[in-house]
């Protein structure tokens, strides 16, 4: 596709690393992400970074979908403009799902549980999300379909159990402030989880509880 094509796709989110615009790639339905320059950092160092970022993102994304966990088809790579062109996934986000008040309550369980064994599954094959909120992930089926993790950007491979235990920590903190019965969700997702990393669930689970303390007394 040309470069004028991609330049003009419309504008759908513009955060502090990055700019997602929606465009078409070959006839699909795709989302080009461009890793923005960053001018308070050294020109070279900032180039490192945001090839390193691009690529790693890239990997992450398609060694998840090798897990079973559904994410985004990578399209292409242009690590000169650390650019990557996405598969575009429509569809509510489980922030979404947690903040409507229409939802069905028994939906709404069956989705945070099957959140949990992809992360769990993400886990057990050695990768740590990095930025796990709930904005990040995606139901394109609806929220009795799989979901779909979305921006791995931050995300490493063989991490440490101080990482998996902060991807847990997250999820929870994420729970609390955005839904009324947080706490028979955190179960069902800690079911799910464990169902998706049957090994290593409960070292994980037992770290982020130590991170969860250290937050609430520093």
């Amino acid at each position: 596709m040309a470069g004028d094509e991609l330049e003009a796709g419309r504008t759908v989110s513009r955060g502090a690393e990055a700019t997602l615009r929606a465009v078409e790639w070959m006839g699909l339905p795709a989302l080009l992400k461009e890793r923005d320059a960053k001018r308070y950092r050294p020109k070279a160092l900032d180039e490192r970074l945001r090839k390193e970022r691009t690529r790693t993102e890239a990997r992450l994304l398609v060694d998840a979908r090798k897990l079973g966990v559904r994410t985004p088809i990578v399209y292409d790579l242009d690590l000169a403009k650390h650019r990557l062109v996405l598969e575009r996934l429509d569809g509510p986000t489980l922030k979404q799902l947690l903040e409507d008040p229409d939802i069905d309550p028994e939906q709404l369980v069956r989705a945070v549980r099957a959140f949990g064994a992809a992360l769990g599954r993400l886990h057990a094959g050695g990768i740590a999300h990095g930025d796990l909120t709930s904005s990040n992930v995606l139901f394109p089926d609806g929220p009795s379909g799989a979901p779909a993790l979305l921006d791995l950007s931050m995300g490493t491979r063989s991490p440490g159990l101080e990482e998996l235990g902060i991807d847990l920590h997250l999820v929870e903190e994420d729970l609390k402030a955005l839904h009324p019965k947080s706490d028979a969700l955190q179960r069902s997702f800690l079911e799910g989880y464990g169902e998706g990393n049957p090994t290593g669930a409960a070292e994980v689970r037992a770290r982020a509880r130590t991170i969860k303390g250290r937050v609430r007394y520093a």
